[in-house]
C-alpha cells in the first residue's frame, strides 16, 4: 500500500474511533466535529473527504459495531455446536448486546433515528445472510417447517432486532430483557417441525 493510502486509511480509522468514543459518551447530536477532528489532528476536511459528513461518520461507526455485535452473536451462537440451538442462542446474544452502553446509544438509539430503518444497513444485510444460511440448513435436516427460508429468516432478524431496539429504549433495560428473549425464543419455536 503506498503512503498516501496508508495515510488516509489511518486518517479514516482515527476518525472512527474518536467518534465512537464521543458518540457513546455525549451522543450524535451533541458530539461536536470540530471538537472530534481536533482530538485526532486533523481537519474537518478530513472528515467531509472520509465520509461526506457527520451523518456518514455515524454511519462507519454503526456499521463497525453492529459488525462487531453480529460477530458476536454468531460465535455465541456457533459455541451452541447444533445449529438450532445455535440459532436460538445467537439471537439471544444480540438482543443482550442492548444492554452495553455503548450498542445502546450508538446503534440503537442514536443510528436509527439518524440513519433510519435499521434492517436496511448493510451489516444487518450480512446478517440475514448468515441467519438464511442456517434456516436453510435446518429445513434440510427436518427440524423446520417447509417455509421460505428467507422468509423465515427476516422474520428472525426483524425479532431479535426489534427485541434489541426495545431494550434499549426501555426505562428499565434489565427489566425488559428476559421478556423480551422468552419472546424471541417462543416466536422462532413455532418454526419448528416438531415444537418441543
Amino acid at each position: 500500500m503506498n503512503q498516501r493510502l496508508k495515510s488516509m486509511a489511518e486518517n479514516r480509522a482515527k476518525l472512527i474511533s474518536a467518534a465512537r468514543k464521543a458518540f457513546a459518551e455525549k451522543g450524535y447530536a451533541a458530539s461536536s466535529m470540530d471538537d472530534l477532528t481536533a482530538d485526532v489532528g486533523l481537519t474537518r476536511g478530513a472528515l467531509y473527504h472520509n465520509f461526506g459528513d457527520k451523518r456518514g461518520l455515524l454511519a462507519a461507526v454503526v456499521e463497525q459495531i453492529d459488525s462487531e455485535m453480529a460477530l458476536h452473536a454468531h460465535k455465541a451462537g456457533e459455541a451452541a455446536g447444533d445449529d438450532w440451538l445455535g440459532l436460538l442462542t445467537e439471537g439471544a446474544a444480540y438482543i443482550e448486546l442492548a444492554l452495553v452502553p455503548e450498542v445502546q446509544r450508538i446503534v440503537l438509539l442514536d443510528g436509527p433515528a439518524v440513519l433510519g430503518d435499521p434492517s436496511q444497513w448493510p451489516s444487518q444485510s450480512s446478517c440475514l445472510q448468515s441467519t438464511k444460511s442456517t434456516v436453510e440448513r435446518l429445513i434440510a435436516q427436518g427440524k423446520l417447517k417447509q417455509i421460505d427460508a428467507e422468509a423465515a429468516a427476516r422474520l428472525i432478524s426483524g425479532a431479535a432486532l426489534n427485541a434489541a431496539l426495545w431494550v434499549a429504549a426501555s426505562a428499565e433495560p434489565q427489566e425488559v430483557l428476559p421478556k423480551a428473549t422468552e419472546a424471541f425464543y417462543a416466536l422462532a419455536t413455532g418454526l419448528l417441525k416438531t415444537p418441543v
